[in-house]
């Protein structure tokens, strides 16, 4: 059965905030911490898989392997970063029918120009609104109950109000969600929820072109729920550069100043108490 968590989630019109998840440890401590709708974010799934910049250099295969990993991993429903559908129209049916059948909850598919590139880097260029919303009626017809993310990055090539043009013929053409990329302002975001009835998601990349703004304001604002795809990966990454100079500077593995998960709890996370308890029954 269809995992109904977003979609219930949407339907109480509470503001909700999603984690990104960028590998598989972060999924288990996103699990722990207890969120139960987590992002598989293009971008650091890339990074911390296969060391490549968000440029449209990992295929479907690969992607689809990074989600379906996450959802055999992670007990929370996913929404599930498939850039531009993987290619053209038959690629988007194809990925659209790869995603749900892997069990993700939301498909998010964005108008850009291939090979894509990460929304909040330069050079971006999108396709005619009419190509992109000849996807979303193909990704509508071909997913049973998986929710559909129209995104656009025409914000910086065509202005804010091709953005708003944009997203109204994607909502037109079957979008679930709609999610307008690198904001720029208050005004802006604020601009871009009040226009639609539909939700509309934030991405508060940390780094990026829109301000991160706290969880109470974006409801204000009048946001569905907003991601944070970078919060771990940036904080982690900082994290394992200063404790890596101690190692090298200092000969310190374990220094008292930096916070360090348990070991014994995260192989409980991992999964090593099933392994130990099968050797205990089946031992010889």
């Amino acid at each position: 059965m269809a995992d109904t968590r977003l979609r219930d989630k949407l339907a109480t019109k509470d503001f909700f905030v999603v984690p990104g998840i960028h590998d598989m440890i972060t999924a288990v401590i996103a699990d722990r911490v207890g969120f139960d709708v987590v992002y598989g974010t293009g971008y650091w799934l890339t990074a911390s898989a296969y060391g490549m910049p968000d440029a449209g250099l990992v295929s479907y295969t690969q992607m689809l392997d990074r989600h379906a990993t996450i959802l055999k991993t992670s007990k929370a429903a996913l929404i599930a970063d498939a850039d531009t559908g993987f290619g053209g129209l038959l690629n988007v049916q194809h990925t659209v029918r790869g995603y749900e059948a892997a069990g993700v909850s939301a498909i998010q598919i964005e108008d850009q120009e291939f090979p894509k590139k990460c929304g909040h880097t330069p050079g971006r260029k999108v396709i005619p609104v009419e190509d992109m919303v000849e996807k979303i009626k193909v990704a509508a017809e071909a997913r049973e109950d998986m929710l559909i993310i129209a995104r656009t990055d025409a914000r910086q090539a065509e202005g804010m109000d091709a953005v708003l043009r944009r997203l109204e013929a994607y909502s037109k053409a079957g979008a679930d969600i709609l999610f307008p990329e690198a904001m720029e302002s208050e005004e802006e975001m604020r601009l871009a929820c009040s226009t639609f009835d539909k939700p509309v998601m934030a991405n508060m990349a940390n780094g990026g072109s829109t301000p991160i703004l706290k969880g109470d304001v974006l409801k204000d604002i009048g946001y569905a729920f907003a991601i944070y795809p970078s919060l771990s990966s940036l904080i982690a990454a900082s994290a394992i550069e200063t404790a890596f100079v101690k190692l090298r500077d200092q000969g310190d593995g374990e220094p008292v100043d930096m916070p360090m998960f348990n070991f014994k709890e995260f192989c409980g996370l991992i999964g090593f108490q099933e392994v130990w308890d099968f050797e205990k029954k089946w031992a010889r």
